[in-house]
């Protein structure tokens, strides 16, 4: 099996993250292999925001959990409440990607395929890492959005794709079993 194969096998969404920072170094060369992703038309309708102020994730993290202790529907609050009631999971670090939503359908088709590119980067550098959209919960109730979208540097008019949270694994685990009946061949 080749490196890019098996980095892809050894991936796995961390939830448990120890409280040391990433260095510089790594996180640009993680950021920069997230602008290497493909976009539709080559529009590029998302930013990268490496996000290392540990108080605005802390103040984003209450929020987002606020806003779900809100919800008719408790079933994910339970689940993060269940796996020790933080939302970022002691990540020191994260990158929020915004969009432009203008072009929303393809823009979060480009911010998948861009986070995806963080989080095989970052595995390869030995970085732990999880795909997170529940970042977006502290954009959800709207009382912060601004303040939040503010403080993260948004472009104008910008809204919030997606997210990556960064760190060292404090506990691992294997990766998901791919189920190969997942996988059809036509011809």
């Amino acid at each position: 099996m080749n490196e890019t194969l098996e980095v892809i096998a050894k991936r796995y969404a961390c939830r448990d993250y120890k409280d040391e920072m990433i260095p510089d170094e790594q996180l640009r060369a993680i950021a920069e292999a997230a602008i290497q992703a493909p976009s539709g038309m080559n529009r590029q309708p998302w930013r990268v925001i490496v996000v290392k102020d540990r108080e605005l994730i802390k103040d984003m993290e209450a929020e987002g959990m606020s806003y779900m202790a809100g919800m008719e529907d408790k079933s994910t609050y339970n689940r993060i409440m269940e796996r020790g009631g933080r939302l970022f999971y002691g990540a020191p670090c994260m990158i929020v990607v915004p969009i432009d939503p203008t072009q929303y359908a393809a823009a979060m088709l480009d911010c998948g395929i861009l986070c995806q590119n963080i989080a095989l980067a970052a595995t390869s550098l030995g970085i732990a890492n999880v795909i997170c959209g529940l970042t977006g919960m502290a954009f959800a109730s709207g009382k912060r959005s601004e303040e939040f979208s503010k403080r993260l540097g948004f472009p104008e008019g910008y809204a919030y794709g997606c997210s990556v949270l960064l760190g060292y694994a404090n506990t691992t685990k294997e990766p998901h079993v791919p189920d190969q009946e997942k996988i059809i061949f036509v011809g």
